[in-house]
Parts: C-alpha cells; structure tokens; sequence
C-alpha cells in the first residue's frame, strides 16, 4: 500500500496548555485533526463552566486562518465541584465530559481529587444527565509501584465506582496495561483511549542509551507483554478503544533537567505514528475506525466527513520544533518515519 485515506480523525485526549505554548503547538494538532477532547489541568484549572468557554474562546481565537478546528471541552474534578456545575456543564452543548485527577498523580494535579467518594454526588448528578466522566487511571499511594498504579486503581477504585453508578459513561484514559484492556473488554458503558507512546514503545525506551526524558511520561511506559495487549486492542476493531494521544507539550530544558516533566509531545506526527504502529500489525485496514469512527460514536457526535491522505515516504521527525522559551522535541524526534499526511 503506497497511500491511505481516511476520514479526518479526532484527538479525545490533548493538550493544548495556554497563552504562547498554546498559539504555537494548536496548528499541529489542528493540520490533522477536525476536533480534540481538551484537558482542563492549566494552572489555575478549568474548574466552572465560565472556566471552560473562557479557554474556548482563547483556543478559538488561536486557529490558524482558514482552517477549521472544534475544541470539546472538559471541567477540571476538584473535591469541591458541586454536581449543579457539572449539570450546568452538559447544558452548555460546548463540555462534553468532565476530568478526573488524582491529587498529585501527573502534571498540574495538585488540585486534584483527594478522595473519589467524595464526589458521588457529583457522580449521580453526571449520570443523570449523561456527561461523560475522563479518568487518569492510577492511584498515587507511595507504597504502590510506579508500574502496578493503574492495575490497583481500577481494583480499587474503579470497580466500585462502577458498581455504584453503573450507567455513568466513563473513558479510562491513556490506558497501559494488559488489565487495563481486560476490564474495558468486560465492563458496561466504558471506553479507552490508547497513545502512539504506549502502542509503539515498552519500557526499555526510557533507557535506551541512557536515561531518555522525552519517553517519560504518565502513566509511565510498560513492558512489552503490555504494549502487545494494547496493539491488539486497537487493532481488534472493538469500538471501545479509540485514538487519544495525550500529546503533552514540555519545553526541552523543563524536560532535560534534574526534575523532568512526564509527557510526550506527539501532535506534530500523531496520525502517522498510528500508522506506523497499525502496520507493524498488519492492521492498517482498522487504523480508519480506531482514530475517526469509534471516538464520536462513544461521545454521540457525528462522524466526520472530509477526508485526510497519508503516503507511503520516508522523512525524518526533527529534532526539535519551534516553542517558547526554549525547543520542544517530539516523540522519537530523529528517527525515521515511513508514512506521512500531505
């Protein structure tokens, strides 16, 4: 196959940050992409709905001339979210689900979720009014391991939830385990998004020839056993899983420094990273349904119509792309890629 056409994709995991960061990686994401699930954790958060269509408004403003591009936003989970906001939210026809973070569990969290119960009223507020409930799957205990977080989350805590409020539509983010899939395969009103980090690269990626920054990111790569359990569930052709890249901009010093940021920047490539990943498979035939099909059909919106085209080229990722105050490298940045959007 030397070309490949599909219908133009959606992003149901991305950030986007604000202010220069924003203006700078929006256009990557907006080349490829015709909407993005838009992460609330900026500082200070997306917390209200004025919140979230005041960032609108910004992202709005920030679309390249002439292009086309819809944000769907999400409303930041904090202990202290009443379930009239997130009634509120639905309404407004512009959130589309609202986001759960861990207190402390990856960047800009701190004002995370400290205890989940005590947001069921908030839970029974959004089941009601069916909006969609986004989870970062990992607990934070210390004594948990770094590698077991998200298999001891759902255990713990997502396994109840949905017991308590078993119609709450929920999509267990950037999923990275074999349990992860095994869950989602088997419980009622669940989707997943899967990165191009998590399908194309297993732990060992993190040391490859010293430690490597820009493969660190939350949840963190796995082994292989479970990159394999993740490939085939994107390519299974199950509509519980579709694309979200949680392409997370860092600038390279803040990532090259003594305290790294957890992130991978990938909306630069993201689709052609998909098709690299699919190929390895054999399964380019199920890249179109897992990024344009399965995503808006989980979030009850219509499908797209225009259509995108990837060649069959060699090019090379750059190692670095214009940011603010200092370079952004993207994910695999150097290495060779053999399929690209024209």
């Amino acid at each position: 196959m030397q070309q490949l056409t599909l219908t133009r994709p959606d992003d149901w995991h991305l950030h986007l940050r604000d202010g220069a960061a924003l203006k700078v990686v929006l256009p990557h994401t907006v080349r490829q992409f015709a909407r993005a699930i838009i992460m609330p954790n900026l500082k200070p958060p997306v917390r209200s709905l004025a919140d979230a269509a005041a960032y609108r408004d910004r992202i709005l403003a920030a679309i390249p001339a002439g292009k086309q591009f819809e944000p769907l936003m999400t409303l930041y989970l904090t202990d202290n979210t009443s379930p009239e906001e997130t009634i509120a939210a639905k309404a407004s026809g512009f959130v589309k689900a609202v986001k759960y973070y861990p207190s402390g569990a990856t960047t800009n969290s701190e004002f995370g979720v400290t205890d989940i119960r005590k947001c069921d009223r908030v839970f029974e507020a959004m089941q009601q009014v069916d909006l969609p409930l986004l989870l970062h799957g990992e607990v934070t205990d210390k004594d948990v391991d770094i590698f077991d977080r998200e298999k001891v989350f759902i255990q713990r805590y997502l396994i109840p939830l949905k017991q308590r409020f078993p119609k709450l539509r929920v999509v267990l983010e950037h999923i990275t385990t074999a349990d992860a899939v095994e869950y989602v395969l088997n419980a009622n009103n669940i989707g997943a998004t899967i990165t191009p980090q998590h399908l194309l690269f297993n732990r060992n990626r993190i040391f490859k020839g010293g430690i490597n920054p820009h493969f660190y990111c939350l949840p963190i790569l796995k082994r292989e056993t479970h990159r394999q359990a993740l490939v085939k569930a994107a390519t299974s052709g199950n509509p519980k899983f579709f694309l979200g890249t949680d392409s997370a901009p860092h600038t390279r010093t803040s990532k090259e420094s003594a305290c790294g940021c957890a992130g991978c920047f990938s909306a630069l490539h993201a689709i052609e990273l998909y098709a690299e990943a699919f190929e390895s498979v054999n399964a380019l035939d199920k890249l179109e349904a897992f990024a344009s099909f399965y995503g808006p059909d989980f979030y009850q919106l219509p499908r797209n119509t225009e259509q995108i085209t990837l060649n069959k080229s060699t090019w090379k990722i750059p190692d670095e792309v214009p940011f603010t105050e200092s370079g952004l490298v993207p994910l695999n940045a150097g290495q060779e890629m053999t399929w690209q959007m024209v």
